[in-house]
């Protein structure tokens, strides 16, 4: 193998000295060769370009390149000390800089000089500032070694920190590169094969470094990322093309379809049709489930297209052949909630074929959750064990050592992405052969999403509602601008209700103690940074609804620290229609079904994400009366969070709502990065707009893998997936 791993893991400190690698290590997470070379420039500004000033956010740690136009001496009023004042230009906008106690940075900092300037951007007397920026000037005596080193090329400008700014970033950089230019580059190595490369016309990888951190021309950017963008790519579909050659090689015990057994029992009794969508999935499975290696199966689609009901007919298959089926939930409301709602859908089908009354035709479902006792787990246990007990729905709890299966055949994951695959494997492995695995997510994915994130797994998409489902409107109420919307939103709830039908109101806190940031003791939650009020809270919106404008109706509340049976019967008196309004958190996201509910009010709903505000509207319109949702907000029109709950309003595409999601929350979220708590690997890699090299890489990855499983023929490629894999880079593949 070659010394490529070695070499961009060598430690930044043999590089660019102690102190460097320690500011680079605290603020940016850099520690090696390899994390210096991969982080890249967010932009490029041109020699003596000035750069707009009117985009700038508030808090943000930004880099400028501007001109001096004004500096003066301030003394301060009744104590000794003094303030710096200048302000600078791009022609378009301008930004103070404050210098506290630094009189003499005045003889440098004429008007007329131009200079990289950086730091946090904060706002005093609403006039946007940095104080005691850090800066380079670009010209004058003091500026001409750095003039001549951007001379004809452009400046690149890092992701940067307060202590770590931009031009700081670009020497360390600087360093690197004339350290293996000295070398010939020797043991870079070359992750992508020959003819990938050379049939697309892909820089060699020394190259690219070398110009997407000194670029001369836009062009040499261009061509840098179309490398680069190539590279994590096809390395990552290659760790996936991995996974899923090493799933196929796996054995499974096929779970043919009985065409006399409890699925066409269940068939024959439903009261409605299948869509067409259901009908095509459910074939796909079926197929799948036949075979002689696992199923591993993605299920996604649009909220209440009715994924639960295509995995329960694949539990029924699996039963009929003799097996059992496990449904992972990731909370005990969604556990209790499947149960209750799959054992209502099987009706006499749920009980055990030897109790009196119960069908011939019939499997027993049970419940497993982590909250319940030890006598009440012991019937349960021993029913999977014996296989009594055909369908088992839980949460972690199905993970624990004490859970054993007479003949585990199918693995249903709900809510995918909060389950990590070693949870996953970890129930998987309680099968004597390997399980079938279907994973769901009520979130819909785009194309490219799902390639990277969900990689590994065959894709199934349900993008048709049953028959019998109403439309949903949706409206933004401005609280603040117009109270007089809220107050109307109140009394839309009680029309509802005068109707006989119930309503939900959702907040983002439950409101005790414990859950406000600003009292919570050794929390890491914080108050916000713009110091807005905390987030409406689930206790003291129940009670001024109570008491105000909802009085006299049943109100009532849910949210996750409630007892499992306290929260188990709210839910059980909800669907039975003996509460009319349930305040809650965002515990009743995913899962609850209860067609009676019509309304929602989601207060504080700018503090949600646009996705999660689509899971929640999901909850109202699953029955035949039409569904209402009213976003609640104190933004200001205009504000980006009004922007948000205006394209909820405005469709119910939750493909379309999944994109806008994604690209405002940035694309390390949904590869788990916030999840995980470590760095994406995708810096130019957008899955967004690069569809086609994401779907091209993928087809050529598959081939490698198929001729070379174990890399043997492509060591470089073979060290840098080796790295990826590492525990500390690895972890956003965990959601696939």
């Amino acid at each position: 193998m070659t010394t490529t791993h070695t070499v961009l893991d060598e430690p930044l400190k043999k590089l660019v000295g102690g102190d460097s690698a320690k500011t680079l290590a605290a603020h940016l997470d850099l520690h090696t060769v390899g994390d210096l070379l991969h982080h890249y420039p967010r932009r490029y500004a041109a020699r003596g370009e000035l750069t707009r000033l009117d985009s700038l956010e508030l808090d943000e740690e930004v880099t400028v390149v501007a001109e001096i136009e004004k500096c003066e001496l301030i003394p301060f009023r009744g104590r000794k000390g003094n303030r710096l004042q200048l302000t600078v230009t791009d022609g378009h906008g301008r930004l103070a800089l404050t210098f506290f106690n630094q009189p003499w940075r005045q003889k440098e900092l004429r008007p007329g000089r131009r200079g990289l300037f950086a730091g946090q951007v904060t706002a005093f007397n609403r006039v946007r500032q940095l104080t005691n920026p850090d800066y380079q000037l670009m010209d004058g005596d003091e500026g001409e070694a750095m003039a001549a080193k951007f001379a004809n090329r452009l400046i690149p400008v890092y992701p940067a920190a307060a202590k770590a700014p931009s031009w700081k970033i670009s020497n360390c950089v600087e360093m690197a590169l004339d350290s293996l230019s000295a070398t010939g580059w020797e043991g870079l190595g070359e992750p992508l094969p020959d003819a990938l490369r050379a049939d697309r016309g892909l820089l060699p990888l020394p190259e690219a470094l070398e110009l997407i951190h000194r670029p001369r021309t836009q062009d040499d950017v261009e061509r840098a990322r179309s490398r680069l963008k190539w590279d994590e790519a096809f390395v990552l579909q290659v760790v996936l093309a991995q996974r899923r050659a090493g799933e196929s090689a796996l054995t499974a015990t096929p779970r043919e379809r009985r065409p006399d057994g409890l699925l066409a029992a269940f068939d024959e009794k439903l009261p409605f049709t299948l869509t067409e969508g259901q009908r095509k999935v459910g074939e796909e499975v079926f197929d799948d489930l036949a075979g002689t290696h696992p199923m591993h199966r993605l299920l996604q689609g649009e909220v209440g297209s009715g994924k639960t009901l295509v995995a329960l007919r694949a539990m029924l298959s699996v039963v009929d052949a003799g097996g059992q089926a496990a449904l992972l939930a990731p909370t005990e409301v969604l556990a209790q909630q499947h149960h209750r709602s799959i054992t209502e859908m099987l009706g006499e089908l749920a009980e055990r074929p030897s109790l009196l009354g119960g069908s011939e035709l019939s499997t027993e479902v049970v419940l497993l959750t982590g909250s319940m006792g030890a006598a009440a787990r012991r019937k349960p246990l021993l029913d999977l064990a014996t296989g009594e007990a055909g369908i088992v729905i839980g949460t972690h709890a199905l993970i624990e050592d004490v859970v054993r299966f007479h003949d585990l055949g199918l693995v249903v994951v709900d809510e995918q992405h909060r389950f990590g695959v070693e949870q996953r494997d970890a129930l998987r492995a309680k099968g004597d052969t390997t399980p079938h695995l279907l994973v769901m997510t009520a979130t819909p994915i785009p194309r490219t999403v799902a390639m990277t994130v969900f990689g590994d797994l065959e894709t199934s998409v349900l993008d048709q509602l049953p028959a019998g489902r109403s439309p949903i409107a949706t409206h933004t109420v401005p609280a603040l601008e117009k109270p007089h919307f809220l107050s109307r939103a109140w009394e839309r709830v009680r029309e509802e209700v005068g109707k006989g039908h119930q309503a939900y109101v959702v907040c983002p806190r439950i409101g005790d103690e414990e859950d406000d940031p600003k009292k919570a003791k050794g929390g890491k939650e914080k108050a916000p940074a713009d110091d807005r009020r905390p987030p409406l809270a689930v206790l003291d919106i129940a009670e001024q609804l109570r008491t105000g404008p909802l009085s006299g109706l049943r109100v009532e509340i849910l949210h996750g620290r409630m007892a499992p049976d306290a929260k188990d019967d709210v839910m059980r008196r909800f669907a039975a229609g003996e509460v009319d309004v349930l305040v809650a958190t965002t515990v009743i996201e995913v899962g609850v079904n209860v067609p009676n509910a019509t309304a929602m009010v989601i207060m504080d709903a700018d503090r949600f994400g646009v996705s999660q505000l689509h899971q929640l509207r999901g909850r109202v319109g699953r029955g035949s009366a039409p569904g209402l949702c009213l976003l609640v907000s104190e933004a200001p029109g205009g504000s980006g969070a009004r922007q948000r709950l205006e394209a909820v309003a405005a469709t119910l595409d939750g493909f379309e709502l999944s994109r806008i999601d994604l690209e405002q929350r940035g694309e390390g979220d949904v590869l788990g990065v916030h999840q995980s708590g470590g760095r994406s690997s995708l810096k130019v890699l957008s899955v967004l707009q690069d569809e086609e090299v994401i779907a091209e890489a993928r087809t050529e990855a598959t081939a490698l893998i198929a001729a070379d499983p174990d890399l043997a023929d492509h060591p470089d490629l073979r060290a840098t997936v080796t790295g990826i894999l590492s525990a500390d880079r690895a972890d956003y593949l965990d959601k696939g």
